[in-house]
């Protein structure tokens, strides 16, 4: 996924991109609200990390622009302004979340998390096709070569996440929250009895899962499997 940082604080800004660079997004950022303004308007983002107190051009400004203009990108507010009155206006401005400074970059990465499964909720009907496996979320299916797979519940919204999100390594604690929320847990031991469940099923019709594990960090899709 495609990530604008818009955030004056360069010390700031270096440590979120070091983050999400890590988690494997793909990140173009600025410390100038003109500058951000213009990326945004001119590059196709899936979401916009967004200081209020920018240069040139206000992030409420910026935003409040943006919005007018049709951009459908989720935004994120990062501001010390921590009054109701500011969180409420920076929503009503057209964000998807409000994030006060200062702030772990866990509770950061939560937030992009749950603002990408509310984007998933919104495209149930998509067939994903990769390697030689179609996924469609609209029937719960899971064919390979044209044969269905039977998956359990939890199976296929693992492997549902993970195909939603094909250039990203997820760790267990992002496809814990993505398939059984925040009140639940799956434990990475859990998670990895499941998809070894799915790489059996796959194997018994002659095909391979494309999904691998990065010692120490997580689950990823290899599309080229």
């Amino acid at each position: 996924m495609k990530v604008l940082l818009i955030e004056d604080s360069e010390a700031l800004r270096r440590g979120i991109r070091v983050g999400l660079d890590h988690l494997g997004y793909t990140v173009d950022e600025t410390g100038d609200g003109s500058e951000g303004l213009s990326m945004a308007l001119t590059n196709q983002y899936d979401f916009i990390i967004l200081d209020l107190m920018l240069p040139n051009v206000d992030g409420i400004s910026l935003l409040k622009s943006i919005r007018k203009l049709g951009n459908q990108a989720k935004v994120i507010i990062l501001s010390a302004k921590s009054q109701a009155e500011d969180r409420v206006n920076g929503l009503l401005s057209g964000a998807d979340d409000y994030l006060t400074k200062p702030f772990s970059f866990d509770e950061l990465q939560a937030r992009l998390i749950t603002m990408s499964r509310r984007g998933e909720l919104n495209q149930q009907t998509k067939t994903i096709s990769i390697a030689n496996f179609t996924l469609d979320s609209s029937n719960k299916s899971l064919l390979v070569n044209g044969q269905f797979i039977d998956l359990t519940k939890n199976e296929f919204k693992i492997v549902e996440y993970l195909f939603n999100n094909p250039k990203q390594v997820l760790n267990p604690e992002q496809i814990s929250e993505a398939v059984v929320g925040s009140f639940n847990h799956l434990s990475k031991n859990t998670i990895e009895a499941h998809l070894s469940s799915v790489r059996r099923k796959a194997k018994a019709v002659g095909a391979t899962l494309p999904v691998k594990n990065k010692r120490g960090f997580g689950y990823f899709v290899d599309e080229k499997a």
